[in-house]
């Protein structure tokens, strides 16, 4: 079966019979979480069990976990962290090890749920002029050492049996601006970038997926990365990038345009799969029509992808929280 080019979300607790039917018919690759969608432990995985059987298959189901900020899970469903920058500078020379704990700890809380993705590590570049919106999801302003800890993030959900996203390809450090709101200009030259912002990316371009970056390169195209084949060529050629490419959210003010023709532009530019959050349910239902099923070369890196999870070792929970709390000082939580 050749599965629907989109990543959707539901509008509450449980899928509406409208709902089961949209995503039976579509068979979106996957699907993503929200706090709209979370209430307690028995629902969510009772969520996660609509979602499966309404596609017939093991479809993936991802969440934003980074912590801190960006974190839809939080206490009692799951352990409340400092931001990341916060914990990469609490851990100092630790902290790549306390970035693996970190997050073999949130792969182990999310698959008891039924969650089995999560959309980090996010290794853009921080930077003195990057947005307050992103500034502390970030590890820091060092490439080679944010590639590190985003390879400690990547390793730490794996070995937890959780699929990561890395994201935002190629690079969102540059931003000045909100892309939930507006859409960033990112004026660097090439070389800048390709020794700085891109410089993650290459030395993480093996892991299973990857979400794109809603901005401007200005001296590569004069469209967002997400709509840009010049962009896209650049992340598989040149990054060397090879997984599924999910888009960032096309519900994003960066990006303008119907969601039928950015779902179909996206597509065209490169990208494996939309993903398309917190929209109704008709705008759904438009999205995944226009974007209608993955190519045959999306599809093999949507398998591919797949083939990634893994039944995680046991996980002394209490022993992990120990280590990480030598290494953090004891300042383990947010």
């Amino acid at each position: 079966m050749t599965w629907g080019a989109t990543i959707l979300d539901a509008e509450g607790l449980r899928l509406t019979a409208d709902e089961k039917a949209l995503f039976r018919d579509t068979q979106p690759f996957g699907f993503i979480l929200f706090a709209r969608n979370l209430q307690d432990a028995d629902q969510i995985r009772a969520l996660c069990d609509d979602f499966r059987q309404a596609v017939g298959r093991d479809c993936p189901i991802t969440i934003d976990q980074e912590g801190g900020r960006v974190q839809r899970l939080r206490p009692p469903l799951a352990r409340q962290w400092h931001p990341p920058m916060d914990h990469v500078a609490l851990a100092g020379d630790g902290a790549a090890r306390a970035m693996y704990l970190r997050y073999r700890l949130i792969a182990h809380e999310l698959r008891a749920l039924g969650i089995d993705s999560n959309c980090a590590p996010l290794v853009d570049v921080a930077g003195p002029q990057t947005h307050p919106f992103l500034q502390n999801r970030c590890y820091g302003a060092d490439p080679d050492r944010v590639a590190e800890l985003g390879r400690a993030v990547a390793d730490g959900h794996l070995d937890g049996g959780v699929l990561p996203v890395l994201k935002h390809i190629p690079g969102h450090g540059g931003a000045t601006v909100d892309s939930h709101h507006d859409l960033p200009r990112v004026n660097s030259t090439m070389e800048e970038l390709q020794e700085g912002d891109f410089a993650p990316f290459r030395a993480l371009n093996d892991l299973p997926m990857g979400m794109t970056a809603h901005l401007v390169y200005d001296q590569i195209d004069t469209q967002p990365a997400t709509l840009s084949h010049k962009v896209m060529r650049h992340i598989r050629e040149d990054i060397g990038f090879d997984g599924l490419i999910m888009t960032d959210d096309l519900k994003m003010k960066a990006l303008q345009g119907s969601l039928p023709d950015l779902s179909r532009q996206a597509l065209a530019a490169g990208c494996d799969v939309i993903l398309l959050c917190n929209a109704s349910f008709e705008e759904r239902q438009a999205t995944a029509e226009a974007a209608g099923a993955m190519s045959d070369i999306a599809q093999a890196r949507a398998e591919q992808a797949l083939s990634r999870r893994q039944t995680p070792e046991p996980l002394d929970t209490e022993a992990a929280e120990a280590e990480l709390s030598a290494l953090m000082g004891g300042q383990v939580y947010g």
